[in-house]
């Protein structure tokens, strides 16, 4: 199966699609628990431990969008 090229537009929309899922569970995270226990610190930690486990499923998200099939 022959692979056509992405274009510019759909590398930015497909970007921020994976810039989102990156970040809305990282902020979520953060203004929930920083609500709930009322410590910035610890609001701060669980917010970069969910980052960083986000960003490992975006590498997985984007190999399956950025192949463009034709």
């Amino acid at each position: 199966m022959k692979q056509s090229k992405n274009t510019s537009n759909d590398i930015f929309v497909k970007g921020t699609i994976i810039a989102i899922l990156i970040t809305i569970p990282s902020l979520l995270s953060f203004f929930i628990v920083w609500y709930v226990l009322n410590d910035i610190i610890l609001a701060a930690i669980m917010a970069t431990i969910i980052h960083f486990i986000a960003m490992g499923f975006s590498f997985k998200i984007s190999k399956k969008i950025f192949i463009k099939r034709s």
